[in-house]
């Protein structure tokens, strides 16, 4: 695992799930960033512990190999390091980012949290591994509040995603941004905006 420890007092904590190319720079910022705002921040490496950057068709090769209860079994792992550190169900929240976007909805599917943010990612119609479920499929059953971000790219996917998760018990909101791509580091223009919507997420739920 990767993880960064607040300087002042630690708020709660927070799982951070990573891209299909690994650890890249841009998540060791975001974790980096979430300890800044007083979150104890883990991240599993969910690809047999490696957590090097990888070329698009390896990524693609680990995507088709994951499965459900192995990307669950990693972030119980992590869930269970924060809980090792003090750290309250309902003040723990799990963010992920391209595939760990997916995996986050799923984890906030199955796990008894504070809060999740998946930022993009694909496998919202059709599992992205024979063990990970439909996004849709897995939205109506949320067990705590979910956040969405994604790009106009997949704006019909999305619209099924978010009337799907309309139909769960908890709070849910879906934000699309006017670009092919949902990365807030690659479009600066919306970076500020959609990082600030992650804080107030977790801000809002995470107590």
């Amino acid at each position: 695992m990767t993880y960064a420890e607040p300087h002042g007092v630690v708020r709660g904590g927070v799982v951070v799930l990573h891209e299909e190319r690994g650890m890249t720079e841009a998540m060791r910022d975001l974790i980096t960033g979430l300890a800044a705002e007083g979150w104890l921040t883990v991240a599993p490496h969910i690809y047999d512990g490696d957590s090097t950057e990888v070329d698009d068709l390896t990524a693609l090769d680990r995507i088709s190999e994951l499965s459900g209860e192995s990307v669950l079994a990693d972030t119980d792992i992590a869930f269970g390091w924060l809980a090792q550190h003090g750290i309250d169900a309902d003040r723990i929240g799990v963010v992920g980012f391209e595939l760990g976007g997916a995996v986050a909805l799923v984890v906030a599917a199955s796990r008894a949290i504070g809060a999740a943010v998946s930022v993009g990612g694909g496998g919202i119609l059709n599992p992205l591994s024979p063990g990970l479920p439909a996004l849709v499929d897995a939205a109506p059953t949320l067990r705590c509040p979910w956040l969405g971000l994604y790009g106009d790219k997949v704006a019909d996917e999305v619209a099924l995603l978010r009337d799907a998760a309309k139909r769960s018990e908890t709070a849910n909101d879906v934000v699309l941004y006017p670009a092919a791509d949902h990365r807030f580091d690659i479009y600066p223009d919306t970076a500020v905006e959609a990082w600030q919507r992650v804080l107030n997420w977790f801000d809002a739920h995470l107590r």
